[in-house]
């Protein structure tokens, strides 16, 4: 109850709007401290909705990477960086928070680094991102960190603003969702490099 209350409150509030107190209340905890007793930190409460999420998404991967494997088209990696966050949002419950939350998360340097630094740890995500990278031979590496940063805000902002799309009853499904943003992320890694 406390993850799911948090997950709603910090993409309605912003995380560092939200305290302790307040989740313990809005959960219906009679304790004040319940946050701290069940999760420890307000961190390490935002690593446990990442990580139910994530785990979600993983199952998603692990489907996709098998069907993909051996691949050498741009495309298909990117489906299976993109595809499984769209289809786990498909299955939450309308309205849904987790894109919204995520967009909050993603807008904190402190937090951004620990949430990324667990989601790469993943690897499913680290076998798509090496498909990916074997199809991007030539692009060199500070423009590929450059347009992962882009990728990475385009899709959390895109599905986040979907999500609110969807919560207001306005909106395409998720699958069109995901095949634009699919279309824009291979656009966007195949551009030409232009050099000064």
């Amino acid at each position: 109850m406390i993850m799911a209350v948090a997950e709603r409150l910090f993409a309605e509030r912003g995380i560092f709007a939200v305290s302790n107190r307040q989740l313990s209340e809005a959960a219906g905890q009679g304790n004040n401290a319940a946050v701290g007793y069940h999760f420890g930190t307000k961190t390490d409460l935002i690593r446990a909705i990442v990580r139910e999420h994530s785990g979600a998404m993983d199952e998603i991967r692990r489907r996709m990477l098998a069907e993909h494997d051996g691949s050498r088209r741009v495309r298909d990696w990117v489906a299976c960086t993109v595809s499984p966050i769209t289809e786990h949002l498909a299955t939450l419950a309308a309205p849904s928070w987790y894109a919204r939350f995520a967009a909050q998360l993603m807008a904190d340097p402190t937090l951004r680094a620990v949430v990324i630094d667990d989601v790469l740890d993943s690897p499913t995500i680290r076998q798509a991102i090496d498909g990916l990278n074997r199809c991007l031979p030539g692009l060199p590496a500070q423009v590929r960190v450059d347009r992962n940063d882009m990728v990475r805000i385009m899709v959390v902002h895109v599905c986040a603003e979907h999500e609110r799309e969807l919560a207001d009853g306005a909106g395409a499904g998720w699958d069109e969702t995901a095949t634009s943003l699919i279309d824009a992320i291979v656009g966007l890694l195949l551009a030409p490099v232009t050099r000064n």
